[in-house]
Formats: C-alpha cells, sequence, structure tokens
C-alpha cells in the first residue's frame, strides 16, 4: 500500500489530521517517507543545493564556529557537537577536512533520520560505532565516575536521534528546522481555524478547515503579538522545531545551539500567499501541491523568527545572535579567505595548476554562500546555555527580548 493510500486510510478511521502528522509523514516515513528514500540535498539526482554542497568553503568556516564555541567553554576534552539533520554526511566531512583545533578532543555526532543517508555517510566518514564516540573511559578512582580517554579525537558516529546524554558541547543544524512538521492555522472573523488534511468524495487529499483548539489559538495568539490580521491569513506554528529545541536543551548542560535556515518575520509570512512561504522541491525545481505526492517532493517553509526567539526561551536558551549567513560568515573570516584566494589566483592563473583552480573556486564559492538574493540571505541564530558571557560564535549581535 503507497504512503498516500495509507493517509487516506489513516483520515477514514480518524477524521482529518493536523497538518504536522501530515508533514511528518511525508517527510519521514521510514519506508516511503521523502528523506527515508535517500533525497534531499546534493546535485545531480538530488532536490535542491544546501551551502555544504555549494562546496568546502562553508564547511571550513563551520569549523571555526566549532573552535570558537570550544574556547567559550574552555577546552572540553572530549568535546561534543552534535549535527542535527545530517544528511549524507557532506557538511561533517568537510567540517574535519578544516583540521579544526579542537579535533584531537572532538566527537561528532551526526543525527540523520534516514537510513538511507546514514548510510552514504559510510562512504565519506569513518563512522565509528556510538559507544566510541561517546567513550571510551577509564575506571575512576575509588568508585568516582569513569574519566573519559582524552586526545583521542576526531570519533564520528552516527544516530537516527539526538543522543540521550547532557554534555557541554555545541548542536548545529543547517536547514533542518524548514522541514520539521508545523500546523497551520488560519485567521477567521471569530479567532483561529487549524487546516488539517482530509480526504473528499474522490479520496483525494484535501485541506479542512476545523475550529482550532484552545491550546492552539493560544499559541497562534502568543505568537502574533500586537500584530493584527485579516480574515484569511495564515501563518505556521512550527510545532516539530519546538520540540526539537525542547530536546536540544535538554542535551546541553553547557553550551551552544546553531540554526541557519529559511526564516522571516511574522509580517513578512503573513503578508505573502500560502505558496510562497509553504513550498516544495523536487529535482532542483518548485514541486506542485503539499497535499498532491506525500513522500514524492520535498516540503519547505519560511519559519517565523519570533517563534524561534519564543520557543527558544521556553526552554533556557538565550539567543545570543541573530543575523544573515552572509553576515554571519563575514564574521567568520570569509572575506579574508576570499582576498587571499583571489591573490593565489591572481598569482598562479598562468599556471593554472590545481591551487589556481581551487582559489577561483572559492571565489565562486563565497559568492553563492553570501549572495543575498540565496543562501546568503538564510538567518543565522546561535543560542547559549548555561553560559554567563555573551559569546556567539564570533560575535553578538544585539537582543531580540530573549
Amino acid at each position: 500500500m503507497s504512503l498516500r493510500d495509507r493517509l487516506v486510510e489513516r483520515i477514514h478511521r480518524q477524521g482529518p489530521i493536523p497538518f504536522d502528522a501530515f508533514v511528518d509523514a511525508a517527510l519521514y516515513d521510514p519506508a516511503d517517507g521523502f528523506f527515508a528514500r535517500g533525497r534531499g540535498s546534493g546535485r545531480a539526482g538530488r532536490d535542491f543545493v544546501t551551502s555544504p554542497e555549494v562546496g568546502p568553503l562553508f564547511g571550513a568556516l563551520v569549523a571555526r564556529a566549532i573552535d570558537d564555541a570550544w574556547d567559550a567553554l574552555d577546552g572540553p576534552d572530549p568535546y561534543l557537537v552534535v549535527e542535527a539533520g545530517a544528511g549524507n554526511g557532506r557538511l561533517a566531512r568537510e567540517i574535519l577536512r578544516a583540521q579544526p583545533r579542537c579535533a584531537r578532543a572532538l566527537r561528532l555526532v551526526l543525527v540523520e533520520r534516514s537510513r538511507v543517508l546514514r548510510d552514504e555517510q559510510r562512504d565519506r566518514l569513518p563512522v565509528e560505532p556510538v559507544e566510541d564516540a561517546l567513550g571510551p573511559a577509564l575506571p575512576g578512582v575509588a568508585g568516582d565516575a569513569p574519566v573519559p580517554v582524552p586526545r583521542i579525537g576526531p570519533i564520528v558516529t552516527a544516530l537516527d536521534e539526538l543522543p540521550a546524554i547532557v554534555t557541554d558541547g555545541v548542536v548545529v543544524a543547517n536547514e533542518l528546522l524548514d522541514n520539521l512538521p508545523l500546523r497551520l492555522v488560519e485567521r477567521t472573523p471569530d479567532g483561529w481555524a487549524e487546516i488539517r488534511v482530509g480526504v473528499d468524495r474522490a479520496d483525494a487529499l484535501v485541506e479542512v478547515a476545523v475550529p482550532a483548539s484552545r491550546e492552539l489559538a493560544v499559541e497562534a495568539d502568543e505568537l502574533a503579538g500586537e500584530l493584527r490580521f485579516e480574515p484569511g491569513t495564515r501563518i505556521p506554528l512550527p510545532t516539530g522545531a519546538a520540540q526539537w529545541l525542547a530536546d536540544s536543551s535538554r542535551l546541553l548542560r553547557r553550551g551552544f545551539l546553531v540554526v541557519v535556515d529559511y526564516a522571516d518575520e511574522l509580517a513578512s509570512i503573513a503578508s505573502r500567499e500560502p505558496s510562497d512561504w509553504l513550498r516544495t522541491y523536487r529535482s532542483h525545481a518548485r514541486g506542485i501541491g503539499a497535499l498532491d505526492v506525500p513522500g514524492g517532493q520535498d516540503i519547505t517553509y519560511d519559519v517565523p523568527v519570533e517563534y524561534l526567539r519564543l520557543a527558544a526561551k521556553r526552554v533556557g536558551l538565550r539567543l545570543v545572535s541573530e543575523t544573515t549567513q552572509a553576515e554571519w560568515l563575514g564574521r567568520l573570516g570569509i572575506h579574508e579567505l576570499v582576498a587571499d584566494a583571489r591573490r593565489e589566483w591572481s598569482e598562479r592563473a598562468h599556471v593554472g595548476d590545481l591551487h589556481a583552480v581551487a582559489a577561483r573556486s572559492r571565489v565562486g564559492e563565497a559568492e553563492a554562500l553570501t549572495d543575498p538574493a540565496g543562501l546568503g540571505a538564510h538567518r543565522v541564530f546561535v543560542f547559549a546555555k548555561g553560559l554567563r558571557l555573551r559569546a556567539s560564535l564570533p560575535a553578538p549581535a544585539p537582543e531580540h527580548g530573549g
């Protein structure tokens, strides 16, 4: 039975299902979900390009951010860095190739729900058993807790969910939150309606508006704040992102959470047609309606920045930096690296060797990563927990009520 048929059967049994339940099935169903079948980021044979696929430069700069965080945490060893939504391991590979200063302490944990993509990680990285990454340890003295063995990194492992430990470290998520499940609500003259997924008489998947529960309406009102929306206005409620932030906060005793994603102010999202901020992709082109081919295309959306601030604050995460990807990479030194590459290309262009070609390629990568009409417009949020300093990998931005 196809995923679509299973969804139809479920709706006949339960009634219209919340939009987040539909998205979770369409993207992550273990057998037929979009990512479960190995779709997603990449070039040939994939569906969209994220920053790591542009080239090695993005990973090299993320490695600098990881080193900055290591310094802010006073150089822990072992040093746990979790990449959530790690996909096929491209970003992790480039981080390691950049040889960060923290490498000997580094335990890099790749979290990816798709078994197919976890298998692909093993083609790019020396993935070890999880007990090796989160250990090993020597017996403590006189019954004390075991002592981790220092300076044996980097060790890489892969999991299908966040590790169930509490540690000092960093969680990094590049273009993950926009693929997590969300609820949809629509303003009505009397309050809020929830947009669910039902079926029509021909068993086609269709939108169904139902009165929003009190809990969901309160959530929508809190997000809207002082904004006033006309009837018919739709906004997303990123329930999956809220749960992920809570889980990430539980993982961190002290440390940082770095989120890079599609995000926008709620007023901007509400002013646009839903098809502009709730999008589908397939084979590097816009897809069709979100309900049309469950499991056959990516479903993504612009995350309201206000929601992230609220959800993070609720779970004890302090916002210390919020900027664009172009600005964040600038703080990490992308412009200096590009200037060096331009000089090298100028000096060696007549030779045309691999060093010259790599220098020219780095200039092109930087332009793509900082393009204000493309990847450079992604929002970067840095949250801290358990730290009194205003470290923000590498410089603070004005606070937004956090």
